[in-house]
């Protein structure tokens, strides 16, 4: 029996209480036998029905969890570490669920019209768009992104992150008025703070604030290694592009936007939080950044 029509039964049972007739009435209208319908009533859902229901409810909670802006692999892996589904999930079933509760993520739209990438060799350009690391505090990436806030957005603001190459992990976060490198060396400070005594490879763009001799005389300090993205080349910084990508299209934009300073601190850092201990991904065998952090330390 379908839900539809196990629906029906159990409708028809409570509106036709008291009301004599309303039963034989009502089953001539669905076109269904009395003897159907009792049946119906009385029968009980199988295993697989169950877990189908038990699948959906789950579904739907992680999907509105992480603010409808996940698709069916990262709802695969949320499933997988639910507690309360204690069945196999594939992503053919999850795909079905996804398309009978008409849930569906939305897709980053491919920016066009960039410029063609240089093929100059860039001295500097150290990482090379190798973004593969086998552990933590080996590269660090940096860039900012503008931010609105206010009645009608008229305020904005830049934010500034350090994100860890390896597991996609973001270390410290600025707000400030302009891309400055005060700002920029604020970021980093925090980053160094939280990580202790490290040596990474730090990659930016060639914004002013990362070419400045004061940003860049602070890293040394550090003694890191520099790297910069060659001009016209936004893909040899992607990992950090993407992040601000996921950033806004799944946390800023799914939330109204923030009317007051105050507000838009709070809300960066939620949002933060959630990237950091809640976003599952494949790449990252289901872990967050936090626990594939945990796994390697």
């Amino acid at each position: 029996m379908n839900k539809q029509r196990r629906l029906a039964y159990v409708a028809i049972r409570e509106v036709s209480q008291g009301n004599h007739g309303a039963v034989s009435t009502l089953l001539r209208l669905i076109g269904v036998s009395r003897q159907a319908y009792y049946k119906g009533l009385r029968r009980t859902e199988t295993v697989w029905e169950q877990r189908d229901t038990k699948l959906k409810e789950r579904a739907q909670c992680w999907y509105d969890f992480h603010h409808q802006g996940i698709g069916a692999d990262n709802l695969l892996i949320a499933l997988q570490h639910d507690a309360e589904i204690t069945f196999p999930v594939t992503v053919k079933m999850v795909k079905r669920v996804q398309r009978e509760l008409g849930i569906h993520c939305q897709i980053r739209v491919k920016k066009r019209h960039r410029r063609k990438e240089s093929e100059q060799h860039v001295l500097d350009n150290v990482l090379n768009q190798n973004f593969e690391v086998d552990g933590p505090n080996q590269v660090w990436l940096s860039d900012s992104t503008e931010l609105k806030y206010g009645m009608n957005g008229e305020y904005t603001m830049r934010l500034s992150g350090v994100l860890d190459l390896y597991g996609r992990r973001l270390l410290s976060s600025n707000l400030s008025n302009t891309e400055t490198a005060s700002a920029e060396i604020q970021v980093f400070q925090r980053a160094f703070e939280a990580s202790g005594e490290v040596h990474p490879l730090v990659h930016t763009d060639r914004g002013s604030a990362y070419t400045s001799g004061t940003f860049n005389h602070f890293l040394e300090f550090h003694n890191v290694k520099r790297s910069m993205s060659r001009p016209g080349t936004p893909y040899d910084n992607a990992p950090m592009e993407r992040w601000w990508n996921e950033f806004k299209l799944r946390w800023m934009e799914r939330h109204p936007m923030a009317k007051t300073y105050q507000e838009l601190v709070r809300l960066v850092e939620e949002g933060i939080h959630y990237f950091n201990h809640h976003n599952r991904s494949a790449q990252r065998n289901g872990l967050t950044p936090d626990e594939y952090w945990d796994e390697a330390i």
